[in-house]
């Protein structure tokens, strides 16, 4: 407890400032001299002994440094926290501790004098978490949810917000490709669809920005480079208009949002501006910066792969042709091209402007931001993406508080130039060292008399994707009563996409254009949106008891429209573009649909004495994907929590325990995130006129997928919060599978939306660790650590072995496994490599695949370091993963195409030793590298541990601003994918097995000014 001298202290200096500042005329009020007699008995330079004891929140501190302000002379609190000085009445007494604010009080003439200390690491448990329809403080919180802020995502040189999670949460995975542009892929605890998230978005989890729910599926694109994962549509927003980005993991915290929090929540909020400060403040940042692959894989030289290719015809008695060897006859023996450094080793450029403007009146304030994005590639060419945004935040109350209004604009415009219809990196990995020169002597591409492809072809097509995304929301709420409040959000999505791609026949070798023509693709994506959820608020305080309550209603509809066409036969490649021009058009996908959804939702959260806590979520949802009979559908969960360190118990026996909290919840949500209109008879009209062919079946009784979700948490801060531990388990049952069920090529059909009677199971155990190891006035150090241990398995499906998913999963397995041959080393007799034929029937065929091996990750996670030093500050994330994959595939040894550089091994003559087929060109040769690669021989470690971001800035001294327009300057350096450590030999661990672009390593700069 805070002393009563302490307030007399603080009351006298007070009263001494109103007898200097009051006019004359108010002296009359006080008794003659009265303001001065009190502190003119003090005298200032007689010394006498102050003591007092030191405090927190959970009792005396030992070890408190108290010092007097301006001298060395000073002791520290024992181990009751108490201390004893010798000091003047003039003296001021400085209390600081690690992890605690500094406080500075004068001594007055006390002799005694008691303080409370206030934690600055227990302040993190009080920052206010958006739990999507309400808010919610840290420490007592029933659901998971995680965080990242601002300072963790606006300095990135990313073009998603998405890409700034990598490795910062545990239970959340995310994979972005290293394209500008490209979709990135998340999943929130594992797992939960048997469906394809790129089809029908069977896995994707819900998208909020500042209470609007959007569409995220990614965006169809045609080209070579994006089409694996599609168009993200959260790249038109401005990375350094957001405030932070929570995720919503388990029942308690997803069951509010009903059938579309099964996969989890991501919830976007963006800045806004400073409440009521009156004031305007301006902030400009611009950096820019290079980036490069990280990684490139050692492939044979011309001298090693040629002596494998003659080996190879050799080994078979076949004499090299001009058409079996033209890289052996007609091409230059002595030439050598490092196809990677040609193909994507480039440099890419990133260049970054932003500028915001921020104030507020008295009951309005106000947030304008804008931003520029251009990002290059490493690809030939002179593609790039770039990208314009502009968001306005505005708030308003009325004079009596009653009324508020907030409104919240994102708009932005994107250009992705990046097409190509190649995938450079396989060319470059396969490509033969000696091939061909890119140009000839004159500048002309190359086709070395039609002996190859040029690789740069497709340089010669164009091609632009632009998109127009606004996400609008209007906030409006108004006090009834004290504890009632009544509102409503209002929000309207408009996206625009549009694709062109130009293909003339100058793409292609000369001598086939007799045989081809001039082409265009066009892609139209049209996705609008609008909202409606009025709600009721009610808060309610009774003696220790509190309870908050809602109750509110949802009204959405939205409108997708996709238009696929081809165009062909362009007379001239001037009016290649122009349909009307086209010989033939042809619409190859045409959509319109219309998706309704309302939903009643309401939550109870009740706490008695802030220690237990108990919240009750539910939501009624009614979607239009579903038939008459089926469209409504009820969801909801419990959480609750108890802050056990609050006990006395506790308290007295545990001193070491500053924070302690047990929750859990469970609940049932859903999912409803399938095509529209599966439950009807589905036409589309012949090509021909007055005709419709059917292209899907009804099926009216099947109905929502069904997810169970259970967790348990304990969260623990030691040592006065200076370490802060949590540990999660939780299950998800998804079940009631929606999936488009297979049917026989006889029906005329490929698919008819059903439910599988199959369960999907995520369990899995989460930590998380956060600790401030130094704290001091000129050097702090914070280090946290995420850690997720997932468990993903096909806990059940009935008479899986009589339907069409018998060759892709197995019961008891997870989801994403590979089944796999059984390796059987290298064939004595022929020297190629051989798997175990199970059922020694002759031939290789799923029955032998006996292999099951899981592919998704062991475990994962990350850990971020913060330190600063005065005005210096080094932030770095270093992210780890502990998984399985395929290894990187190639040509078999010795056929046409290069290979990694351990084939170079490969020999003739005796192989009962060697581990490497012989080189041959065979297709006897090629099958038998086919299947091995398809066996666990192709299965390797793809584990990785990668410095994410490293983060280096410094504050100007804020004395070089004192008569300057700027307040404050920062500088500050970024890097990106610096290095890598694996034992993994392909281009990436990230992608396994696959031929993909990998991280780019990217170093920028930059200077941030305030006015």
């Amino acid at each position: 407890m805070k002393n009563n001298l302490e307030y007399r202290g603080v009351i006298r200096l007070c009263l001494l400032y109103i007898c200097f500042l009051v006019p004359p005329p108010y002296f009359a009020h006080f008794p003659h001299g009265h303001c001065f007699n009190s502190f003119s008995k003090l005298d200032t330079q007689q010394q006498h002994q102050i003591s007092g004891t030191v405090t927190d929140n959970y009792g005396p501190m030992p070890g408190v440094h108290v010092l007097i302000k301006g001298s060395n002379t000073g002791t520290f609190t024992d181990a009751n926290g108490e201390y004893s000085l010798l000091v003047n009445n003039r003296d001021f007494l400085v209390y600081s501790y690690l992890g605690y604010h500094t406080r500075e009080l004068p001594v007055l003439g006390r002799t005694n004098l008691d303080v409370e200390m206030q934690s600055e690491v227990t302040e993190l448990q009080e920052v206010e978490v958006n739990a999507g329809y309400y808010t919610v403080k840290e420490k007592e919180r029933t659901g998971s949810i995680s965080r990242v802020t601002t300072a963790e995502i606006e300095l990135q040189p990313i073009v998603s917000p998405l890409e700034a999670l990598q490795g910062r949460m545990a239970g959340v995975e995310v994979v972005q490709s290293a394209i500008p542009g490209t979709a990135t892929s998340i999943r929130i605890r594992g797992q939960n669809s048997l469906r394809n998230a790129l089809d029908d978005n069977g896995n994707l989890p819900l998208y909020i920005i500042d209470g609007l729910p959007i569409n995220s599926s990614p965006i169809y694109s045609f080209s070579g480079l994006t089409s694996l994962t599609g168009l993200d549509p959260l790249n038109t927003l401005n990375l350094s208009n957001i405030e932070s980005i929570e995720i919503l993991k388990d029942a308690d915290a997803t069951s509010i949002y009903g059938s579309r929090g099964a996969n989890g929540v991501i919830l976007i909020t963006t800045k806004r501006g400073k409440n009521y400060e009156k004031r305007t403040d301006m902030e400009v940042r611009l950096y820019s910066g290079i980036g490069k692959v990280s990684n490139t894989m050692d492939l044979l030289n011309t001298e090693q792969y040629l002596a494998l290719r003659r080996e190879a015809f050799d080994n078979d008695g076949v004499t090299p042709t001009e058409v079996n060897a033209r890289d052996l006859l007609l091409w230059n023996q002595d030439s050598y091209t490092d196809w990677q450094k040609e193909l994507f080793g480039g440099t890419a450029v990133v260049t970054n402007l932003n500028l915001a403007v921020a104030g507020s009146t008295e009951n309005t304030s106000f947030r304008l931001g804008g931003s520029y994005h251009n990002a290059g590639n490493v690809f030939p060419g002179d593609f790039d993406y770039d990208k314009l945004t502009v968001g306005l935040n505005l708030d308003h109350r009325s004079k009596n508080d009653k009324f508020r209004m907030n409104l919240s604009l994102n708009y932005g415009i994107d250009n992705n130039d990046l097409f190509s219809s190649t995938n450079y990196v396989d060319l470059a990995l396969s490509l033969s060292p000696n091939a061909p020169e890119l140009y000839t002597p004159d500048g002309q591409l190359n086709w070395e008399n039609s002996t190859w492809t040029n690789p740069l072809a497709t340089l010669n097509n164009s091609s632009r994707a632009k998109a127009n995304n606004l996400v609008s929301n209007l906030g409006l709420s108004y006090q009834l009563t004290s504890g009632l409040l009544l509102k409503a959000n209002m929000g309207y999505t408009s996206l625009e996409s549009e694709e062109k791609v130009k293909t003339p026949i100058r793409s292609y070798d000369p001598a086939l254009w007799d045989r081809i023509s001039h082409r265009s693709l066009h892609s139209y994506t049209k996705r609008k949106s609008w909202i409606l959820e009025p709600q009721l608020v009610h808060n309610l305080s009774v003696g220790k008891a509190k309870l908050d309550a809602l109750v509110g209603l949802t009204f959405q509809q939205s409108n997708n429209n996709d238009l696929r066409i081809i165009g062909t036969g362009y007379a001239d490649e001037q009016f290649i573009g122009n349909l009307a021009a086209a010989d033939r058009v042809t619409v190859t996908s045409n959509q319109n649909p219309t998706y309704k959804y309302n939903a009643l939702f309401a939550r109870i959260g009740f706490n008695w004495n802030a220690k237990y806590f108990i919240n009750l979520t539910g939501r009624r949802d009614g979607s239009s994907r579903f038939g008459a009979d089926k469209r409504f559908a009820n969801f909801g969960a419990i959480g609750g929590a108890w802050i056990f360190s609050e006990e006395n118990f506790i308290k007295n026996n545990l001193p070491f325990l500053s924070f302690g909290k047990f929750r859990g919840s469970y609940g049932v949500t859903g999912s409803d995130q399938i095509g529209d209109y599966g439950y009807l008879d589905t036409y589309e009209a012949t090509p021909g006129p007055g005709g419709l062919y059917p292209t899907g079946l009804r099926n009216p009784d099947y109905s929502w997928e069904s997810n169970r979700k259970l967790e348990a948490t304990v969260e623990l801060g030691l040592f006065r919060d200076r370490v802060n531990l949590g540990t999660s388990w939780y299950r998800n049952r998804s079940s009631n599978q929606l999936v488009g069920y297979p049917l026989p090529a006889t029906t005329g059909f490929s698919l008819v939306q059903a439910n599988l009677p199959a369960t999907v199971q995520n369990t899995g155990w989460e930590f998380e660790l956060s600790s401030l190891i130094v704290r001091s006035d000129h050097f702090n150090w914070r280090t946290s650590l995420n850690l997720t241990i997932p468990d993903n398995k096909l806990l059940d499906f009935p008479d899986l072995e009589q339907t069409s998913y018998r060759n892709l999963y197995r019961v008891g397995k997870p989801l994403n496994i590979a089944l796999l041959y059984q390796y059987d080393g290298i064939d004595t007799e022929t020297g190629f490599q051989r798997v175990l034929d199970v059922n020694e029937d002759g031939r290789y065929d799923y029955d032998d695949r006996i292999i099951v091996t899981d592919l998704g990750r062991e475990y994962y996670g990350g850990i971020n370091n913060e330190i600063t030093i005065k005005n210096f500050s080094l932030t770095f994330l270093w992210e780890f993963v502990k998984q399985d994959g395929y290894l990187p595939g190639s040509s078999a040894p010795g056929r046409f195409g290069n290979s990694p550089k351990d084939y170079s091994k490969v020999q003739n003559g005796t192989i009962e030793n060697s581990e490497r087929p012989v080189a041959s060109q065979s297709i006897t040769a090629f099958r038998a590298y086919r299947n091995a690669q398809s066996s666990n021989f192709g299965i390797g470690d793809a584990s990785f541990i990668r410095l994410k971001t490293l983060a280096l800035s410094y504050d100007l001294p804020k004395a070089l601003f004192h008569n300057n327009a700027a307040r404050a300057c920062k500088i500050f350096l970024h890097a990106q994918n610096l290095f890598t450590i694996t034992d993994y030999k392909g281009l990436d661990p990230q992608f396994p097995g696959a031929k993909v672009l990998p991280a780019i390593r990217n170093l920028s700069c930059g200077v941030q000014f305030n006015f």
